[in-house]
């Protein structure tokens, strides 16, 4: 065989001359110098808390020293090896992938940023900011403190490293910035920690490097996708471009294999034919013709023979397979035709879909990741997200394998749902103290109405509240009736009442309870007894008219007294019996006690009060005049959830509606605020001590606080009430001073509690208020000794007697302990333990207290299965009913789940019920995701890859179902491969292949950037960084290369000679080279006018830094109030635009910022590579009410408007008025479309940043247009100087940045500079709401047309489109000021004139023609936008919604930028420019080019002639334009060729050496 491969490559070598690999390597850059690791490290180690990072900070002292002696490798490894003393092994490789993404990178420049707007005093390696003063020296300190208190404290970020000191807020704030690891910081750090321990300052530090290496960083997490163009019609420019001559290394891929051969194992044995097995590689690769189009008949099978092929290779090779055939696709689509399905596959696959549609709604062909069950969604998250997910389970996972939890069962612990802690917990209306005014149900005034709960489904005008014969809206009020704030509220009852709103109203009215007290000395008894009479006489309705006909005779501001009620008896009732009435014998105070008990044991707050649905209304909420319509919003908000309920099938037409209601989990039986916060802290049990003994309160002392928590819980004894199991899913551990009567109360209630409740328990932990002795730990000890050696039953009786205060009035008179035992305890073995009982394990637990708790001496707290409530005022009661509600709260979220989990596993009680209490503060403590699913697969020998982990190690459960040739295995692939390399994981990979295929499945070459670990090179030297290379291409295809990056990355093309739009290898000798860089991060918002709840159209806001207040702008759009703005890492600030925008409105609250929500700055900070979304709320200012930004003068202002002007005198209108507004207001919010711009201003030519409304409006003409691609930015130049030839007035040009190439960039200065004309680039992100294209041309095509109400500033009153490939002939300012009619754009019509052509007007048959009817098809090469009418009928938020309904068919749009406008003639009318406008040889005959006022240089699908022919063919002047621009390109390169000789020297190789020791 030897011999065979040896004579073929001989055979070869004398044929082939080894020639230059042609690849393609794409790279991209961040925009800020490169960070160092030590500083990366510290942020990473931060987020696992303050006091870690500190720790880090303080075992990194001078690390820096180590840079210059060590190897850059070394330096790198000796930080990783620092971080290990705080990190697992896990988290170790989890904070090397974090190193490798530069995930931390941005918060580290951030600080960076922010020190730079100080700024630094020249020449600091380190300095400190005292209240705005700054000194580089430590001496300086003391002097700075004193005069600190006169100025103003520095403003301070969520995320700034506050050293942890004593937390007093009268202190003055030192802010170090500095470079951990470096001798300067160390000398600051020893002063300012000191000073903070004592108290006298609040130290903060932030990351200050003095002096950044110039060097940027190569970043990852991106893909770059280099897909296949058609060459239907030839574009490509034919300017010659030099050359790089850098070869690239193969990759190594083992599993290479071309026609039979595997080069991988071939390589590797035989090293010394290296180069030949390259040739012959590429040999074989040219000969198959690979790139030949395939028939449809051999395309069917083709994502099954994707799968056999994977599936049989090596499983360790598997996926390496995968990335291979989706990522170079079309040079192996070929060889995978011959492959051979078998029929079990085939079937198994059917199968495993059949089910994953079933069960989770996956479909053939979709590509889905789970990683423990959490749904991945690949469209949404990137590897930094990804990174976050894996840190946060790696927590769990983590605390799971240290409770010795494996294998399946940390699965379905891990899956179980924790229900997500409610912020509007409801209280239990089903209660008879609650007087119910009205039954919608059963009151004859609602018979007319429809029972049925589908009635909920049926479509209605928004706003409208459905009349629906259930109690679904539920209103309870409870009053003092004596109260003046009652009246309203009894009247605001009766309008709902009288108005027939569909709301069950009922009373508790909470009214003295002494039996003495009668009707005749208490007003609030009378009324009570009043209404009682009312309603047993007459009915309900009556005593709610009595009610209002009472409460009418109160003067206002006065209260209802007892003469009142006694003279209404007699004038209303005369025959009626007052004394029998009212009288201390009344009949009718039946129930009188049970309000004001519900009130007491519910735990509401103070008095009136209003439950919707159980649910309590805020105090704020509880103004009469804002009640009405709060009420209206919460059924609103209501009716959606019930009608959730109806369509799932959980509310039918059998369910007794308030049932439903008061069976969910938010349902409680009391109120507790302290019970039912959101903000919880948990105990955290997962770690494993080396000692567990509490006795050596010494050793004790030296324990962390996981460690003492461990301890504690090994060492308690409780009394229990187990279930039948012998189980306990509720542990609760009370701590207390038992000497106080405090403390003695608090246990004594959680044992009340015990004995009714079964599966609970309850340890005591003793926290005495001075230092533990003999003296002050006697109760404690006598139930310490009790548990220890007494059963259960008789301990709790015990500790029952001995907590009552008799007890201890008898021990405090002298009665001995043994005296006060009660029957069948053991006597003798409790006097024992109690008289040899040490106070060291007391002292032990008030360490506990005091480090773990955070508990002073003698203060208490409740700890709840881990969660700790606490601690307690003086005189704060934890009652009973307190106990009842912690235990169902802590039942109800995973702790019963828990324990049934844990009761499969078969463990003794003790331990399971010790194991339910860890595992339940572990997951509830745990950040609530989304719901795990169960994703399983019926069989799965043929179709599913199978990756088992590594044994008795933590692992991620991942399941990824993919077809192997779609967009999404191109990613998941490498994904998965790196996923492997930094954690342990258990891997299951489902082929999910779609069957008779009609197309090609990709028509893409693709790399996903993505590194597990940092790079170094064989000598020790940092690699360059991640880059995606391309390695032996077919060179016969035309490429495009995209850059597919995160959602908020801005990225732009800044170096390739190359025509990255058109890159055809055949032409190309060595490798192209594209450099790209993160020109920004995005900040987007939304932004509403609080009065009108509708968003602000045409505001603008201003984003920059307290030195450079304007750096970037934006104009908020029509839908959702949506914006974005560019921005960088650092510290921003956010304002309203100088001019109208600010004279008009005021920003009054913001959600999302880092500023507080009243601030009048808007601070945002940016300190990472997500997406960040800020809510601004604006209103106008009093004075300009009236005024409207989008004109001058104020017009009708729409439907909110035309609702607003109805005359509300009467409340039946004012409530349909604020049903309807608030309805639409949510409809808006959650179904209109949303888009934003924003603009970047180009230097040259006076792109002021003075505001529109201060400038005069300037007679400039404006001219957008979009390029890619070398030929086009040819044409486009061509274009520009027609334009200017023809015109006298002053011109500007808007480009779209997205796509121009460096070199174009590099050079429009140089052409404004030489023929005298303004230019802007302005750029933006394609929203992620919007349907995505994947076709750059369509993506241009898009920005041509959808966003044009957003990307021009409002001084911009028209505009005109043209197409690059087009040729003025006449002055455009006759086009600008022609009159539109009052349209907002006027297009051409497409030429009939040339008649060869009539088959090829396909506007003229089928859709089209109905459609259009008599008007005419318009060609969007040219057309003129009046973007005041434009923005005045939201013509750009019909369009992207009509886009967005027919984008989702890929047989629609098919020329986008022109079928639209045309698709939506009669919803945004078009005006028909004259014909001579626009002149194109395809479509018009020759006789009419003489009057053309401009040439475009159409397609022609005849001929399909290539565009340069045609241009220079049929354009006479288009040669002298083109021999002008290049001879202006010639002497622009001229000059840059002679610049770089004048300048100095390079450094010399000594100065790189240091550069790339600083590199970390």
């Amino acid at each position: 065989m030897r011999n065979v491969i040896v004579l073929s490559l001989l055979l070869l070598n004398i044929h082939h001359v080894i020639s230059a690999p042609k690849d393609v390597t794409a790279s991209l850059k961040a925009k800020w110098s490169m960070t160092p690791f030590l500083l990366e490290t510290s942020e990473f180690i931060g987020e696992d808390g303050n006091e870690k990072f500190w720790q880090f900070v303080d075992t990194v002292k001078e690390l820096t020293v180590y840079k210059q002696g060590e190897s850059v490798r070394s330096y790198y490894n000796l930080i990783v090896k620092k971080a290990g003393q705080f990190l697992t092994d896990l988290q170790v490789n989890l904070l090397k992938f974090a190193l490798a993404l530069r995930s931390y990178s941005p918060a580290v420049h951030a600080s960076q940023q922010i020190a730079s707007d100080e700024p630094p005093p020249e020449a600091c390696p380190a300095f400190v900011s005292v209240h705005g003063q700054h000194s580089c020296s430590t001496k300086d300190i003391k002097k700075l403190l004193k005069a600190a208190a006169g100025r103003p404290k520095p403003y301070l970020y969520k995320n700034d490293h506050t050293y942890p000191g004593v937390n007093k807020t009268d202190v003055p704030v030192v802010i170090l910035y500095a470079e951990i690891g470096t001798k300067k910081f160390t000398s600051f750090h020893k002063v300012l920690s000191e000073k903070a321990k004592e108290g006298t300052l609040l130290y903060v530090l932030r990351h200050f490097v003095v002096d950044p290496k110039p060097r940027k960083m190569l970043l990852s997490g991106y893909g770059v996708e280099l897909a296949i163009k058609s060459t239907e019609y030839k574009a490509v420019d034919d300017t010659k471009v030099k050359d790089s001559k850098t070869a690239m290394k193969a990759e190594d891929d083992n599993i290479d294999e071309v026609q039979g051969f595997l080069f991988g194992p071939l390589k590797k044995s035989h090293p010394e034919l290296q180069e030949q097995l390259s040739e012959l590689r590429k040999h074989l690769l040219e000969s198959t013709n690979d790139m030949v189009p395939l028939k449809v008949w051999e395309m069917q099978d083709l994502s099954f023979q994707a799968a056999t092929r994977i599936m049989s290779v090596p499983k360790f090779d598997a996926l390496k397979l995968m990335r291979d055939l989706s990522q170079n696709f079309p040079s192996k689509a070929r060889s995978l035709t011959r492959v051979a399905v078998k029929q079990e596959m085939r079937k198994e696959i059917e199968e495993n879909q059949k089910r994953l549609s079933e069960t989770i709604g996956v479909h053939p062909g979709d590509g889905e990741l789970f990683i423990n069950g959490l749904h991945i969604d690949l469209d949404i998250h990137n590897p930094f997200s990804i990174l976050d997910i894996l840190r946060g389970e790696a927590r769990v996972l983590e605390g799971l394998h240290n409770l010795g939890i494996k294998g399946e069962h940390q699965g379905k612990l891990l899956r179980l749902p924790v229900n997500a802690v409610d912020d509007s917990y409801a209280l239990d209306i089903k209660h008879p103290a609650i007087m119910w005014i009205n039954d919608i149900e059963n009151d004859p005034v609602y018979r007319n109405w429809p029972a049925g709960v589908q009635e909920l489904l049926r479509a209605t005008f928004p706003g409208v509240i459905r009349q629906i014969r259930r109690n679904f809206f539920n209103l309870v009020l409870f009053l003092d009736p004596v109260r003046e704030e009652s009246v309203e509220l009894v009247k605001l009852a009766d309008l709902f009442y009288k108005h027939k709103i569909p709301l069950r109203i009922g009373f508790v009215f909470v009214v003295n309870t002494k039996d003495e007290i009668d009707g005749f000395s208490d007003a609030g008894v009378g009324f009570y007894r009043l209404l009682n009479y009312i309603a047993d006489e007459y009915d309900l309705s009556q005593a709610l008219m009595s009610m209002l006909s009472l409460y009418g005779q109160v003067d206002v501001g006065g209260t209802l007294s007892v003469d009142t009620i006694s003279a209404y008896l007699k004038r209303k009732f005369p025959k009626a019996n007052a004394e029998r009435i009212l009288g201390a014998e009344s009949e009718y105070d039946d129930k009188r006690k049970d309000g004001a008990a519900f009130y007491k044991k519910s735990g509401l707050g103070a008095l009136p009060l209003a439950l919707f649905n159980g649910v309590p209304l805020n105090p704020d909420e509880m103004d009469p005049d804002e009640l009405e319509t709060i009420i209206l919003q919460h059924i609103m908000d209501t009716t959606t959830s019930f009608q959730r309920a109806v369509f799932m099938g959980q509310l039918t037409d059998s369910s007794d509606v308030v049932d439903y209601l008061m069976e969910q989990a938010n349902v409680v039986p009391r109120m507790n605020p302290l019970i039912l916060s959101t903000d919880r802290q948990y105990l955290d049990f997962t770690a494993t001590p080396v000692v567990d003994d509490w006795e050596d309160t010494t050793m004790f002392s030296y324990l962390d606080y996981r460690d003492k928590t461990a301890v504690v819980a090994k060492r308690m004894k409780y009394f229990t009430n187990s279930d039948e199991d012998g189980m306990s899913a509720v542990t609760m551990w009370i701590a207390g001073d038992f000497e106080k009567v405090s403390g003695r109360k608090l246990l004594l209630n959680a044992l009340k509690h015990l004995k009714s409740s079964r599966g609970v328990r309850v340890g005591v932990i003793d926290n005495p208020s001075g230092k533990p002795s003999g003296v002050n730990t006697v109760l404690y000890r006598a139930i310490w000794a009790s548990l220890l050696t007494q059963k259960y039953k008789a301990a709790a009786e015990f500790a029952h007697k001995l907590l009552k205060e008799e007890s201890i009035q008898l021990l405090q008179q002298g009665t001995k302990m043994k005296d006060l035992l009660i029957q069948g305890m053991a006597e003798d073995a409790f006097e024992k333990k109690f008289n040899t009982l040490e106070v060291d394990l007391i002292r032990s637990q008030q360490l506990f207290c005091r480090d773990v708790l955070k508990l002073s001496p003698g203060q208490r707290a409740v700890i709840s299965n881990g969660r700790i409530l606490g601690p307690f005022e003086e005189q704060e009661e934890f009652t009973v009913e307190d106990f009842h509600l912690l235990e169902k709260i802590t039942l109800s979220g995973s702790a019963e789940k828990v324990k049934a989990k844990v009761k499969q596993m078969g463990m003794k009680p003790k331990h399971a019920s010790d194991l339910v209490m860890k595992v339940d503060a572990l997951l509830t403590a745990a950040p609530k995701g989304e719901v795990r699913r169960d994703v399983d697969f019926l069989r799965d020998s043929h179709s599913v890859l199978r990756l088992s982990p590594r044994e008795n190690e933590v692992f991620y459960d991942v399941v990824a179902i993919v077809d192997p040739l779609t967009r999404q295995a191109q990613k998941m692939s490498p994904l998965l491969i790196v996923l492997g390399q930094v954690v342990n994981v258990r891997l299951q990979v489902f082929m999910n292949c779609r069957a008779k295929l009609s197309e090609m499945p990709l028509k893409s070459f693709y790399r996903f950037v993505l590194e597990s670990d940092v790079n170094f090179m064989a000598n020790d030297t940092v690699s360059p960084g991640p880059v995606a290379r391309f390695l032996e291409l077919p060179e016969s295809p035309l490429l495009t290369l995209n850059m597919i990056t995160p959602e908020s990355w801005m990225v732009q093309a800044v170096r390739s000679p190359h025509d990255l739009d058109n890159i055809h290898l055949q032409e190309v000798s060595g490798v192209v080279t594209a450099e790209y860089e993160l020109e920004h991060l995005l900040l987007e918002g939304h932004c509403f006018d609080l009065s009108s709840g509708q968003p602000p159209r045409g505001l603008q806001f201003t984003l920059g830094m307290s030195r450079d207040a304007l750096m970037y702008d934006t104009i908020v759009m029509a839908n959702l109030g949506y914006f974005q703005l560019k921005a960088n890492p650092g510290a921003w600030i956010l304002r309203l635009r100088k001019g109208r925008s600010e004279d008009i409105y005021q920003i009054l609250t913001h959600d999302g910022t880092d500023s507080p929500a009243d601030a009048g700055d808007v601070i945002v900070l940016l300190n990472s590579f997500h997406s960040k979304i800020i809510k601004v709320r604006v209103q106008k200012k009093a004075e300009m009410i009236n005024e409207d930004l989008l004109s001058e003068a104020s017009e009708s202002k729409g439907i909110w408007d035309s609702i607003a002007r109805r005359s509300y005198s009467s409340p039946r209108s004012r409530l349909h008025y604020y049903a309807v507004r608030s309805s639409l207001a949510k409809n808006m919010c959650f179904c209109r479309y949303v888009v934003w711009s924003t603009f970047e201003k180009s230097i040259s030519g006076g792109g002021s940043k003075k505001d529109e409304g201060e400038k005069k409006k300037e007679d400039v003409l404006n001219i957008f247009s979009v390029a890619s691609g070398h030929l086009y930015e040819r044409f486009l130049r061509i274009m520009m100087l027609s334009v200017l030839r023809h015109t006298k007035t002053p011109v500007k040009f808007w480009f779209l940045k997205n796509y121009l190439s460096p070199s174009f960039k590099e050079t429009i200065s140089h052409m404004a500079e030489s023929y005298g004309f303004q230019y802007e680039l302005v750029q933006y992100k394609w929203p992620r709401w919007l349907h995505q294209q994947t076709e750059k041309q369509r993506i241009i095509w898009g920005y041509k047309i959808l966003f044009l109400d957003v990307l021009f500033p409002l001084a911009v009153d028209k505009i005109i489109f043209v197409d690059a490939d087009q040729i003025v002939r006449a002055d455009l300012t006759e086009l600008r000021d022609l009159d539109l009619e009052g349209a907002p754009y006027g297009y051409t019509p497409f030429c009939d004139s040339r008649r060869e052509m009539e088959g090829y007007r396909f506007w003229k048959t089928g859709y089209w023609a109905s459609h259009l009817g008599h008007r005419k098809y318009h060609i969007s090469a040219l057309y003129v936008v009046d973007l005041k009418k434009f923005r005045k009928i939201a013509a750009g938020d019909r369009l992207r919604g009509q886009y967005q309904a027919l984008s989702q068919d890929p047989n629609s749009l098919s020329n986008l930028d022109q079928d639209l406008p045309n698709n939506m003639i009669h919803q945004v009318v078009i005006k028909s420019l004259p014909q001579e406008w626009l002149w194109c040889e395809t479509w018009c005959d020759d006789s009419s080019k003489v009057t053309a006022k401009t040439i475009d240089l159409c397609n022609n699908p005849k001929t399909k002639e290539p565009k340069l022919t045609a241009a220079a063919r049929i354009v006479p002047e288009w040669v002298e334009y083109d021999n002008e621009i290049k001879q202006l390109l010639r002497q622009v390169q001229e000059q840059e060729d002679t610049a770089p000789q004048k300048q100095t020297p390079s450094p010399s190789q000594h100065k790189k050496v240091d550069d790339q020791r600083d590199e970390l």
